[in-house]
């Protein structure tokens, strides 16, 4: 252990700890914007400058590390200046129109350059401009690009895709596409995590807010809107709702309070997507398929299996995800009702994720000759909604979701976690081969974390010994396709996430600089799940109700037509 001292307080640090983190655990308050732990450590914003005793030059706490005897100090007039410099060069390269900024609040250069005092500027900005696909559902605007090269490590070392790279030196640094390829051909799996961590408003969803506003106001459009199970974790966080009161009932209210006709709930769908997929899990052992079967509900997953994996394409559920599952159910029931009555629906679906933009789109997801899905709103898309409507969501009284398809089971609320599929589908296949409800612990999988690459375990499943995997993040997700590939794994079912975590924390999810909120999400969605009164998806009366009228059992010809797809045959 080391002997440092930071503004006069005395701590131990570890050889190698930076100047940061030692500071951190001194109570001192160092800003950073480029930094990420352990994954972009490079100095190079230099807003994170400190003294040290003895030396010249400021040092960039961020990877300095810290000597025996060090004397560190974080705060003089000296520090302040040489961080508002760092501001204002990056500020001069950075298109700052903060009004019309989808980041504005949630802009940690905004928000740095406040707690500064850096006001005007000498002269007017001298950005980059580039050409975008308007259409792609990520969409990068290069003129408010700081080069902090948080992308580019995000993208490569957690998610796998290594879609972005920079060129030129500190001071003439750019950012872009790799190989200067068109992004829809750059095997980007749409995750959103880039966008996630941009500290600036460089890169954003394609906003779809227009699209639905449109719909509301067409007095011929019945407007169908459906929740993911994890926006449920979130959604308070851009209207300022305490995620205590930030509940299923309140947000089925401000759905509402917006102004849609029918609300359901995804977690219905999801309910509906275990009596598939765990009927299919059946089969799939009954027919020797190869194995591992990997669940399918993540578009992310598909994406990048299809794009950086292709060998594993055949061997995923053939399953829909839910909400492409419940567009399915609404175009072929509501839809015909609304029919009857001279109007069409527009089913919108209100989502974690960036990749069900893409997800809707594709044309062989579709039934009945048009999508199913006709729009995505991202969560913060919704937030920003919401705040559009200035409705007081915090004020709105509790209510319930729309039935038929709003009922759920605590089952499909862990959706938007990882390892919540797994668990999910492990409830209902045991009880389809037995007759019976497995005990919870028999299927736990609340081990699964994204800090290890992946969790596994054998499971006695109906008197099966079952092997199941579970990884979150791509980088993970690689580490065990390789190892499948290897021979050195073996596994029955597994289930991937692209977003490490799972989709509470996906990249359509709002935004906490430097601050990863996946796991305290995820024990909302524990809590909903211990407090469900119906714990078991086959258990769901709605779902039963619509097997029985409709779709008469789990991978009938109907539920094919409606529920199934191959993801070999998607467009990219």
């Amino acid at each position: 252990m080391l002997n440092v001292t930071i503004d006069g307080v005395r701590v131990e640090a570890h050889e190698g700890e930076t100047i940061l983190s030692a500071a951190r655990r001194a109570g001192a308050d160092i800003p950073t914007l480029c930094w990420m732990k352990d994954i972009n450590e490079i100095g190079s914003c230099r807003v994170c400058v400190v003294e040290v005793e003895g030396q010249d030059g400021l040092a960039a706490a961020c990877n300095a590390p810290v000597f025996d005897g060090m004397s560190v100090r974080t705060k003089s007039p000296r520090i302040v200046e040489a961080r508002r410099f760092s501001v204002k060069t990056i500020l001069s390269k950075h298109r700052g129109e903060c009004t019309t900024c989808k980041r504005s609040g949630t802009c940690a250069l905004q928000s740095l350059a406040s707690s500064l005092n850096v006001g005007e500027l000498e002269r007017e900005p001298d950005y980059r401009r580039e050409a975008w696909d308007g259409s792609f559902p990520l969409q990068r605007d290069a003129s408010k690009c700081i080069s902090c090269l948080r992308c580019v490590a995000e993208c490569s070392k957690v998610q796998h895709c290594s879609v972005w790279d920079f060129s030129g030196s500190a001071g003439q640094r750019s950012v872009g596409v790799k190989e200067s390829l068109s992004i829809d051909v750059a095997k980007c799996a749409l995750c959103g995590q880039c966008i996630t961590h941009c500290p600036t408003g460089a890169l954003t969803e394609r906003d779809d807010i227009d699209k639905v506003l449109a719909a509301l106001a067409d007095p011929d459009v019945l407007t169908v809107v459906q929740v993911a199970p994890a926006i449920r974790t979130a959604w308070g966080e851009g209207v300022g709702v305490p995620r205590d009161e930030a509940t299923p009932g309140r947000l089925a209210a401000a759905l509402r309070a917006v102004g849609f006709d029918r609300v359901f709930d995804t977690d219905f769908a999801a309910d509906l997507t275990i009596m598939e997929e765990g009927s299919e899990f059946i089969e799939w052992i009954k027919e020797g398929k190869p194995r591992p079967m990997f669940t399918s509900c993540c578009p992310g997953w598909v994406r990048f299996a299809k794009l950086h994996y292709p060998e594993f394409a055949g061997q995923l559920s053939s399953s829909k995800s839910p909400h492409q599952m419940m567009g399915a159910v609404v175009k072929n029931t509501v839809g015909k009702q609304a029919a009857e009555q001279g109007k069409r629906v527009f089913c919108l679906s209100i989502m974690p994720c960036l990749a069900k933009k893409y997800e809707c789109d594709v044309p062989q997801l579709a039934t009945e000759g048009g999508r199913d899905v006709d729009a995505v709103l991202t969560t913060r898309e919704f937030d920003r909604l919401l705040n559009m409507l200035s409705i007081d969501c915090a004020a709105l009284p509790e209510e319930p979701f729309d039935d038929p398809l709003g009922t759920s089971t605590g089952a499909a609320t862990l959706f938007g976690r990882t390892g919540g599929v797994m668990e999910a589908a492990l409830r209902t296949a045991a009880y389809l081969l037995t007759g019976e409800n497995p005990p919870f612990e028999a299927c736990d999988t609340s081990d699964a974390t994204p800090e290890r690459p992946w969790t596994d375990k054998e499971l006695d499943v109906a008197g099966m010994r079952l092997r199941i995997a579970v990884a979150s993040g791509l980088e993970n997700t690689s580490k065990l396709l390789e190892a499948l590939k290897a021979g050195e794994a073996e596994y029955d079912f597994v289930e991937v996430m692209a977003c490490p975590g799972g989709c509470v924390a996906g990249g359509g999810q709002p935004i906490a600089f430097n601050r990863e909120l996946g796991c305290e999400r995820a024990e909302v969605l524990n809590r909903l799940d211990g407090a469900d009164e119906l714990r078991f998806s086959h258990e769901n009366p709605d779902i039963q109700a619509l097997y029985a009228e409709t779709l008469g059992k789990p991978l009938s010809e109907r539920a094919e037509a409606w529920l199934h797809t191959d993801q070999r045959e998607w467009d990219i």
